[in-house]
């Protein structure tokens, strides 16, 4: 929190929390935040009577996230006051500068729909029997880059105006080294595992060849290079820090966890795409494949990282 600019509040210190889900995380990581800006303020007033610093943080995700399971895990007793705030991140979702810090942990990498032109049969960018831009032709990755800059643009634009200047942004998620495409990604490598699944059910007449080939996952793993980019386009932010974070040591593989692992994250665009009752089987797909290409784990494949960013909100007229 040195980069953190705190002055005597006259109205509570506001958190908020982009892409919170339902899970532990978010409440992990605001309890630390909470922590680290009581410390900082109390060391400030040091010798004075300073008041009490009282905390609001604020729950993002979309709309039909489970909020009610969300705040059933909350500890009883909390050191700051809560609310869930349902809308897309991409959009303006609180008053002109009302927060002080943003948080958002692995969810930028998920884009605010899939791009156009890569569903278009007459775009050079139709991403015919693809997922992902994995093993993609070259518009196809531009295609993806460019709403990955769009939305970025517009979720730098939002907290502009919800930021008090000088208030700052952390941001984590999953990335790719410069100079790296999806195909040297583990990430890359697994949508596109997923993909084959869904092009064997096609064959087999579960489902429509046509339903395959219109399919493909909003998501993109940017590198530092993409963020240094569309964070100085926008000129609302200075990068205080940008750097990789350091990556706990690989577990054993383990098939059957990481296909629970993948449902997980994409269960619910499947769902959203296809229905539910192809999900049981085309994940017991998936874990055989994983079995037998189990090689896609190896370090030396894939070129993953995350990436941790700093941003703190210019003053006005710089």
């Amino acid at each position: 929190m040195k980069k953190l600019d705190i002055k005597s509040p006259t109205t509570p210190f506001c958190i908020a929390d982009f892409g919170c889900s339902t899970g532990p995380n978010a409440i992990i990581a605001m309890r630390n935040m909470v922590e680290a800006v009581e410390l900082k303020y109390q060391s400030m007033q040091q010798g004075s009577c300073a008041q009490t610093l009282e905390f609001q943080i604020y729950f993002n995700d979309h709309a039909d996230n489970d909020f009610n399971m969300l705040f059933k895990i909350l500890p009883f007793s909390l050191p700051y006051f809560s609310a869930g705030v349902p809308g897309s991140f991409h959009n303006r979702l609180f008053p002109k500068g009302t927060l002080h810090l943003v948080h958002s942990n692995y969810s930028l990498q998920w884009l605010s729909k899939v791009p156009e032109e890569v569903q278009d049969k007459n775009s050079l960018a139709w991403n015919k029997g693809k997922t992902y831009c994995t093993w993609a032709k070259k518009e196809v990755r531009e295609a993806y880059y460019s709403l990955f800059k769009n939305d970025w643009t517009s979720f730098l634009n939002a907290r502009a105006e919800e930021l008090v200047e000088g208030g700052l942004m952390a941001i984590q998620l999953p990335g790719v080294p410069n100079g790296a495409v999806p195909s040297q990604t583990g990430a890359g490598l697994l949508l596109e595992l997923l993909g084959s699944c869904l092009d064997d059910m096609a064959k087999r007449g579960t489902i429509s060849e046509e339903k395959v080939d219109s399919f493909n996952m909003p998501l993109y793993f940017p590198s530092t290079q993409d963020l240094e980019r569309v964070i100085m386009m926008n000129n609302k932010f200075t990068i205080e820090r940008m750097e990789f974070l350091s990556q706990p040591e690989k577990e054993s593989f383990d098939p059957i966890l990481k296909s629970l692992h993948m449902r997980a994250i994409v269960e619910g665009i499947i769902t959203n795409n296809f229905g539910t009752k192809i999900v049981d089987e085309l994940f017991d797909i998936f874990t055989k494949k994983l079995d037998e290409k189990g090689y896609i784990y190896k370090n030396e494949l894939r070129t993953d990282v995350d990436l941790f960013v700093l941003l703190k909100r210019k003053l006005s007229g710089r």
